[in-house]
């Protein structure tokens, strides 16, 4: 009988069923040398199906949903209400939570604050972040407070976005189950993201972090503008200091609550420079252990880094195949006619055909081996002139963070209500923030601009998932761009054009 409970230090690679994507990658963290990942255990999918084994409704109710599409929007809000309803009214059983019990011991106990997370069998994958779309639950103290948010977690399997975008991604209802992990709560001064790639460039050897005050929830929930730093070959190549209005922290009875900050502090530097290559350099010791670029959720707590997370990015261009040694520079030969989408194969092969032999593929897309060109200085001096001209900055662009790239031209529309949202096929979405409950609001949408955000917002990872070009952290988008305006973002440089 396969077990309802784990500890960090007893989960298996590949065990992604059993424990979901981000026990899986916590239970590998917590292997590695040096690495500290706060103290926990995964209830696993086993519980989930224990739990909901015998009940009939819920079946039936699976059933129903699995003929839904996209567009069904009355019938998904329905199920989704009572099948969450149902899930947090199902008793789990005495012999998941005598289990639960023995293991909360090893951890402090019911009388300690812990985080209660998900962790969906379809998380963390290398193709698909499902960023934002299950719950998570902060500084939850107490037996009963714990049980009821675990239910609140298998619950958020179903909420309206996160069974649209299994729907967008064509992911069996049936097949997605979900784990969940119980982890001692950080009381963090700073929290943030740590890229071990370029996630808009994808140059991996680049390193992006982004770092704001208190709890990280603020970041990834687009409530703040976080700090962004850039590092490469252990030197910190560029610093944006961002205004940091807002934080989140723990209470003390429990639960978490959104504070302004000190008017000195909102420009302050989060993390001081040392503190920024030491992060950098445990980027580096987690990328080697899981062999390719991470996304790393990370806090920092007296003085101390912890991991709270760590996957795959999901969004880097692969890097062409060459049969030459040393590093390459290409260029993309579709953008550079604004062709962004990817070619079909029948394309690929008569360019392939027809062109020289320093034509490669990667992506779908086209690119040309340009290292010859740069050899000699006058070549590389006239490509880099050439380069340089062909996409000049306006005088009246509108300047913001950019966090998926690409260049898009279509008419503005200003949204600042999810519930008013009244988008058409092409339109581009400026808003204050996106959290999860927008998702299926980027099905219609070619571009987005947010007044506040950093790499790994939630409007950011999913812009880059969908292929968006975005901008974010564009101080007062909604007021200086107006609705139904033609706008051009560029997302690789992070300007908008106003075009009328």
């Amino acid at each position: 009988m396969k077990p309802y409970v784990l500890k960090f230090q007893e989960i298996q690679p590949h065990s992604e069923a059993l424990v979901g994507g981000k026990g899986m990658n916590l239970g590998a963290c917590s292997n590695i040398e040096g690495v500290h990942v706060p103290a926990g255990f995964c209830l696993t999918t086993e519980a989930y199906k224990r739990t909901l084994a015998e009940n009939n409704e819920f079946t039936q109710l699976l059933q129903r949903l699995s003929s839904l599409k996209t567009s069904d929007m009355d019938a998904i809000r329905e199920i989704s209400e009572t099948i969450r309803t149902l899930i947090q009214h199902t008793q789990i059983p005495s012999e998941i939570t005598s289990d639960m019990d023995a293991a909360l011991l090893d951890v402090g106990g019911y009388e300690m604050p812990f985080a209660v997370r998900s962790s969906a069998t379809a998380e963390d994958l290398p193709h698909t972040s499902f960023a934002g779309q299950h719950d998570t639950y902060l500084n939850i103290i107490g037996r009963d407070a714990l049980l009821q948010h675990i239910s609140m977690c298998w619950a958020s399997l179903f909420t309206e976005r996160a069974i649209i975008y299994r729907i967008q991604n064509q992911f069996d209802h049936h097949k997605v189950q979900l784990a969940v992990v119980i982890q001692q709560m950080i009381f963090p001064e700073a929290s943030g993201i740590l890229f071990t790639a370029d996630p808009i460039t994808s140059n991996r050897k680049s390193f992006s972090i982004d770092a704001s005050f208190g709890l990280g929830e603020a970041l990834v929930s687009g409530l703040v503008s976080a700090d962004s730093y850039t590092v490469q070959e252990n030197t910190i190549t560029n610093k944006i200091i961002a205004t940091k209005k807002l934080a989140i922290y723990s209470l003390k009875e429990g639960g978490t609550e959104t504070r302004p900050l000190e008017k000195s502090q909102q420009t302050k530097q989060t993390l001081t420079d040392q503190q920024i290559l030491q992060l950098a350099k445990l980027g580096r010791k987690i990328e080697a252990y899981f062999g390719k670029p991470q996304d790393i959720e990370w806090c920092l707590a007296e003085g101390i880094f912890y991991i709270v997370q760590s996957r795959p990015i999901t969004t880097l261009y692969p890097i062409p195949e060459v049969s030459e040694p040393g590093n390459r520079v290409y260029i993309s030969v579709a953008h550079q006619q604004m062709m962004t989408d990817a070619m079909k194969p029948l394309g690929l092969s008569f360019y392939l055909m027809t062109t020289p032999a320093t034509m490669y593929t990667a992506g779908g897309r086209l690119f040309v081996d340009i290292t010859q060109s740069l050899s000699a200085k006058v070549s590389r001096d006239m490509m880099v002139n050439s380069l340089g001209q062909s996409d000049p900055l306006i005088k009246d662009a509108i300047l913001g963070l950019p966090v998926s790239s690409g260049t898009v031209e279509g008419r503005a529309r200003i949204i600042l209500n999810m519930e008013k949202v009244n988008l058409e096929d092409g339109d581009i979405l400026v808003t204050a923030y996106t959290d999860p409950s927008w998702t299926p609001a980027f099905v219609s949408i070619k571009g987005l601009v947010t007044e506040v955000g950093g790499l790994m917002t939630h409007g950011a990872v999913i812009a880059r998932e969908y292929g968006l070009p975005a901008v974010v952290g564009v101080e007062n988008a909604t007021t200086v761009i107006k609705d139904g305006q033609q706008i051009r973002i560029n997302g690789t440089e992070g300007y908008i054009e106003i075009l009328d």
